[in-house]
């Protein structure tokens, strides 16, 4: 196994973004090369939360991070510049990427333990089992689906601590690639109006079928896409927690009256009727996830994080996004959608909110998808309500 990097040439220097003709990049604190690899400068909110979830796990001791897919190592770099990692191993599967890393990463050579290799993320978390190691943070920032990798990776992480991870395979999970779900997933996985949230609760069911397999319980501290990646972190506990496996299920969409069902596996029973005189078949999605996806009391503290450290606004915007949803509830409409059903024609969703929740109905806005509900109000009754129109509650 490769032992930590010495002798390293080139340096880092300033510069305000990445152009053809000046190939630095500065991100939060960090400066350094892009070279010649795949890089997302938009991505940057998810790595600004990276960044946080590792500042929050270093407030309980030291923090010990495996980046396996460093690509030019601009997390590794903001890990160890912002986050205060004590050890950082940085991984890329090509060889290639070893110059730049070393360039890249040298400014963390004199502030914590750090090691470079380039192994495939199967290889390096199989010998990491070999030896007992495991680490406080493990980002696990995949092209395609992670799934195959989900066992070792979390074997790989600390009790209380954390797995950070992202899946590019945006057809699979959001229904339009039934056969690759299958595979990939081990679920079935139908068009929803909810895409976003779908391909989440598939990819979040995944691990926690992986984590339950291992005697491991998990606790979901935030769940976002931006419609290409979909990216999930999760606490890694000891063992589950009572009822835990409550929240594994089933969630069935009417194509014909938009109804949604949501089933807990432990509990399967027949599906209700829907809303349709004739009704079609439901598209039935899962097993996935339909406990919540968000975390408050970590998100509160991310946010305080935010606001003292170096995160974007739209990261900051973001993490607001996720503290108003928990994700409490599987069944989330769009607006356009119930505008589309509805007699009174555009709805506005402040309006049905206040309608919803003076019935009694818990309703909110999706901190996962922009301009969609989420509600425990049955289907018909969001529909009643948003006819009522908007002149109801005095404009």
């Amino acid at each position: 196994m490769p032992s930590p990097a010495t002798g390293w040439a080139g340096a880092v220097t300033t510069g305000v973004g990445a152009t053809p003709n000046d190939p630095h990049y500065c991100e939060g604190a960090a400066q350094l090369r892009l070279g010649e690899g795949f890089f997302r400068p938009d991505s940057r909110p998810a790595r600004d939360l990276g960044v946080l979830l590792a500042r929050r796990l270093a407030g309980q001791g030291p923090l010990r991070v495996l980046d396996l897919m460093a690509g030019c190592g601009v997390r590794s770099l903001r890990y160890g510049l912002e986050a205060g990692a004590a050890a950082i191993w940085a991984n890329d599967a090509d060889p290639e990427r070893l110059p730049l890393l070393r360039v890249n990463l040298e400014p963390l050579g004199q502030r914590l333990a750090l090691r470079l290799s380039a192994h495939t993320a199967q290889k390096l978390l199989a010998d990491c089992l070999l030896r007992d190691q495991r680490f406080e943070l493990v980002d696990l920032d995949a092209f395609g689906c992670p799934a195959a990798l989900l066992p070792l990776a979390l074997e790989a992480v600390r009790f209380g601590g954390v797995l950070y991870l992202a899946s590019t395979d945006g057809r699979s999970p959001t229904g339009h690639d039934r056969v690759a779900a299958l595979r990939s997933l081990g679920a079935a996985a139908r068009a929803h109006p909810a895409s976003w949230e779908l391909a989440l609760r598939l990819q979040l069911g995944v691990v926690a079928r992986a984590a339950w397999c291992l005697g491991r319980g998990l606790r979901p501290l935030l769940n976002f896409s931006d419609g290409r990646t979909f990216r999930t972190a999760v606490q890694v506990q000891r063992s589950p927690l009572a009822l835990e496996e409550d929240q594994l299920g089933l969630l069935a969409h009417c194509h014909g009256c938009g109804d949604q069902q949501v089933q807990s596996l432990k509990r399967l029973r027949g599906w209700q009727d829907c809303g349709c005189s004739a009704p079609p078949p439901l598209a039935v999605s899962g097993p996935l996830w339909i406990g919540p996806l968000q975390d408050p009391g970590w998100l509160g503290d991310l946010s305080v994080l935010a606001a003292g450290g170096h995160a974007a606004e739209e990261s900051r915007r973001l993490l607001a996004n996720l503290s108003a949803d928990a994700g409490e509830g599987a069944r989330v409409w769009p607006m356009a959608e119930i505008a589309r059903r509805s007699p009174a024609g555009t709805v506005r969703l402040r309006h049905l909110l206040e309608r919803l929740r003076r019935e009694g109905w818990s309703a909110g806005v999706s901190g996962v998808m922009p301009g969609q509900l989420r509600t425990s109000a049955p289907w018909a009754v969001v529909l009643e309500l948003a006819a009522a129109g908007d002149g109801t509650l005095g404009g």
